[in-house]
């Protein structure tokens, strides 16, 4: 195998498919990635969940295959200077690499334990801006289980609704729901997607400045764009009927902006116990509503906070944390806070953008 490629082509390409390779000790050779050179020149990594190729450009002067540690080849790529030409040449189970100023020799790991990254076989398949997935999956996945004891639940469920694209995850202490307008009607099976490929699977995708296109498989589901190609396994299992936790019906309703709530939560926080508890006090007959935190160590706070309320007055406590997590998806200036009582779910949206729907459950202390 000999090729002739520029070292920003190689290095931005083994940067792509170096972060998704394993660190399995049972296999080794998952550190690696393939060169596979034929009439291109593809690169290849696994860790057994994901898989990806990406072709690059280069001058192929013979053809052959090999496998090498990618994190090895990605820091001497890093540090060697820009604008240089390289020559990669296979001889002897062993990888040269030479330059104007550099002649290297890397060791090769075992080609024939290096696994296969299946093709789609389905046409099942939709094309979507990448931005669009992104959101979907950037909305919702941190209210994803991350344990593996329900893989269903340490999932993002994605399902199509007519002309939107619907993302949900939960870890049975909050959910949340996003709808992508799409305005265009797909036809794909509800896939789960596992949330631990999620980071990747949004790193990759980001890439793209052109149409995606999603394959759909009774096992996995695969990306491709240009000049890169994705796979991830999907989780085999049934998501919860979670339209059913949803409320429809509130006896208390708040309205108030985003950043005074945001705020008074932070201060809250600093005197939260150590379960995170925060109470809400809503009392629409006296136009009140505070937050309140007592920590026996720090001491206790109350922060009044500005808003429109209506209906009955409640006492409930929730996890700080899963307040504040729910703000990363909401984008409004003003917040809708929905209730049902005390011991009942509360429901999150924002004012304006009403694709996103957060319901976080009451602590019970």
């Amino acid at each position: 195998m000999k090729i002739i490629c520029s070292k920003e082509d190689l290095e931005k390409a083994v940067s792509k498919v170096e972060k998704i390779t394993g660190r399995n000790l049972n296999l080794p050779v998952l550190k690696g990635i393939l060169f596979d050179i034929d009439k291109k020149i593809i690169l290849n990594s696994t860790n057994l969940d994901l898989g990806i190729e990406v072709e690059f450009l280069g001058k192929i002067e013979k053809t052959g295959r090999f496998v090498v540690d990618g994190s090895l080849l990605n820091s001497f790529l890093s540090n060697i200077p820009k604008n240089e030409n390289l020559n990669l040449e296979l001889k002897e189970n062993k990888l040269f690499v030479s330059g104007k100023n550099i002649k290297t020799n890397i060791s090769t790991l075992s080609l024939e334990d290096f696994p296969i990254i299946p093709k789609p076989k389905t046409k099942n398949s939709i094309k979507i801006k990448p931005s669009f997935f992104i959101d979907g999956l950037k909305s919702v996945w941190f209210s994803a289980s991350n344990s593996s004891i329900k893989p269903e639940l340490s999932s993002v469920y994605i399902y199509p609704d007519g002309e939107k694209i619907v993302f949900v995850a939960t870890d049975s202490f909050r959910l949340s729901e996003k709808k992508i307008l799409v305005r265009e009607v797909f036809d794909f099976e509800p896939i789960l997607l596992p949330v631990k490929n999620i980071s990747e699977i949004i790193r990759v995708l980001e890439y793209s400045k052109e149409d995606i296109e999603i394959f759909f498989e009774e096992n996995k589901v695969s990306f491709s764009y240009n000049n890169t190609f994705l796979t991830s396994r999907i989780v085999v299992g049934t998501f919860p009927d979670y339209k059913q936790i949803i409320p429809k019906e509130f006896s208390t309703e708040i309205v108030t902006l985003k950043e005074d709530l945001l705020n008074s939560l932070k201060l809250s926080n600093i005197f939260a116990d150590k379960f995170n508890q925060i109470i809400f006090s809503i009392f629409p007959s006296k136009k009140v509503f505070n937050i309140k935190s007592k920590n026996q160590d720090k001491g206790e706070n109350t922060s009044f906070v500005e808003a429109s309320l209506k209906g009955d007055n409640v006492e409930i406590g929730f996890n700080y944390r899963y307040i504040m997590d729910s703000f990363q998806s909401i984008f409004s200036d003003s917040i809708s806070l929905s209730l049902l009582g005390a011991g009942k779910p509360m429901v999150m949206k924002g004012i304006v953008d009403n694709g996103f729907t957060y319901v976080v459950m009451p602590m019970n202390r």
